[in-house]
């Protein structure tokens, strides 16, 4: 799909330089003298690379639509991750470094999104929450209950956290794994 360089905006995956770039920021500026234009931020989806171009109004670009498909996490072999497809039952293969330090958040059966571009992945999206257990927390320091302080903790997939006072091992707890942080207690 053909898009001018005015229509351009976040979130708009484009086909640029013969490589595939997401749109972080327009800013559409239109001088005094001269044609419109668009100064575009994109990130290149493959090797994470961040470009600024000018797109002039009577510029087309391609705009790329990226399928989505759902895939359940099955298992980890080495340092492959391997997917299932729910509808074809096909499997797909990551390498741990295409979903990075979020991997430690897949759990056995866990539902994730996949953006694809001609059948090759190009993106991962995991649950914005999950619900993990703590298995070593630190003692309250006495007088620490007052303040609003945190405190580190180990969860069972290994990953520290900083989490209230009041959290003990044993307990689980709901983590973004955007941030790493803790949300709440679970249910």
């Amino acid at each position: 799909m053909k898009l001018n360089g005015n229509e351009i905006k976040p979130g708009n995956v484009l086909q640029h330089q013969d490589t595939l770039w997401a749109v972080v920021k327009v800013q559409h500026v239109k001088p005094g003298k001269g044609g419109a234009f668009a100064q575009v931020e994109m990130k290149n989806l493959m090797d994470g690379r961040k470009l600024n171009e000018r797109f002039r109004a009577t510029e087309t670009v391609e705009r790329v639509r990226l399928e989505q498909k759902d895939f359940q996490f099955l298992y980890e072999e080495g340092d492959m991750l391997v997917f299932m497809d729910t509808e074809t039952y096909e499997q797909l293969e990551l390498q741990k470094d295409f979903v990075g330090e979020r991997a430690a958040f897949l759990q056995d059966g866990m539902m994730v999104t996949v953006e694809l571009h001609e059948e090759k992945p190009i993106g991962i999206s995991l649950p914005s929450q999950v619900t993990l257990q703590i298995v070593e927390a630190d003692a309250v320091v006495k007088g620490q209950t007052q303040s609003s302080s945190y405190k580190p903790a180990v969860l069972e997939n290994g990953v520290r956290c900083m989490v209230p006072p009041f959290i003990t091992a044993g307990e689980r707890i709901v983590v973004d794994t955007e941030a790493v942080e803790y949300v709440r207690r679970a249910d």
